[in-house]
């Protein structure tokens, strides 16, 4: 399947990558639309909140946030609105301890944690959908893709489309990518939330949580060596990003998957661009636009509709009845 030839062009002045990340970050305030809260009871004694928004019937297009994010990050909301005036009934879902209330266990979420997203398809498809979409933004695109790829053959039952924006599919080389000094900024962002959730955390199971060199940690390979990969049970950090990182799952996905991932991202590697795979799959669609940064994919400063979101539209709509 060749390379999709991508459309974002915008101007000269909104090109930059730091320009294209931090604009919707800052600057993006989206009606957040009404929604119907529900909790879902895991296996393990955990919860996940879930949004409802739309109709509750018709076609289904399950969103997952990113690192640290919520179903109220405006990059998710903005893209409800989208979704919802197109018709389309939508379910933002919270990873673990990102919604309003904190998760039951010592653990929370983490980059491959799949399993989540399978509950929530599964729970989500019991209410007779006329079809599934999903789509997944940073983290929550790594996410959707290792459940693709794990479901294989299987998903064609539960999902019709998936679309993966700027997606960190090899985590190692994403960890490094912004542990350089020159996304320093990007880093101490991400940190800060992450060492605040330590700290809650270790007020309430102090017995499990050592923060004495919390404040110390500059990079993810400190932050996933000592909390994410021991408490999440990974024999390593290395092992945490090798069997999380969804780029060893895509050659098993099997539902029509767009991947955008712009050139100028600073969160990705070379590795999270694999153009040979995408060239010989007839299922894989990779779209990598010159510029867009990180979840950014803005031409105007008029914010409340994004090239994003009109682009996920589009594909959306190439595998939606009647459209």
């Amino acid at each position: 399947m060749p390379l999709v030839a991508s459309t974002f062009n915008p101007p000269a002045h909104l090109r930059p990558a730091f320009i294209q990340t931090i604009t919707p970050s800052l600057f993006r305030r989206p009606h957040v639309p009404l929604s119907r809260h529900e909790i879902v009871e895991l296996p393990d004694g955990d919860f996940l909140q879930l949004e409802w928004m739309g109709p509750g019937r018709g076609e289904l297009v399950i969103v997952t946030h990113g690192l640290e994010g919520s179903s109220q990050s405006s990059y998710i909301t903005g893209l409800a609105n989208a979704l919802l005036e197109a018709g389309y009934t939508v379910l933002s879902w919270n990873m673990r301890g990102c919604g309003t209330d904190r998760n039951r266990l010592p653990t929370w979420y983490h980059s491959g944690q799949s399993s989540d997203l399978r509950a929530i398809v599964n729970h989500a498809i019991s209410r007779a959908f006329e079809r599934v979409h999903a789509v997944g933004i940073s983290v929550g695109g790594n996410i959707l893709l290792k459940y693709l790829g794990e479901e294989g053959p299987a998903a064609l039952d539960l999902i019709s489309s998936a679309i993966a924006v700027s997606v960190p599919m090899d985590l190692r080389g994403s960890a490094e990518q912004l542990a350089k000094r020159k996304n320093s900024i990007y880093m101490n962002y991400l940190l800060r939330p992450l060492r605040a959730r330590i700290r809650e955390k270790a007020r309430r199971f102090p017995e499990l949580f050592d923060i004495s060199h919390l404040d110390s940690i500059r990079t993810f390979r400190e932050f996933d060596t000592l909390y994410t990969a021991p408490m999440h049970g990974f024999a390593s950090v290395d092992e945490y990003w090798d069997s999380s990182s969804s780029l060893r799952s895509l050659e098993a996905v099997r539902v029509p998957t767009l991947i955008i991932n712009a050139i100028d991202d600073p969160f990705l590697s070379p590795q999270c661009f694999p153009s040979d795979l995408a060239r010989n799959s007839e299922v894989l669609f990779l779209e990598t636009p010159s510029c867009g940064g990180h979840v950014g994919f803005i031409d105007s400063l008029r914010l409340s509709r994004t090239w994003l979101d009109r682009r996920i539209l589009h594909n959306l709509a190439q595998h939606s009845l009647s459209r």
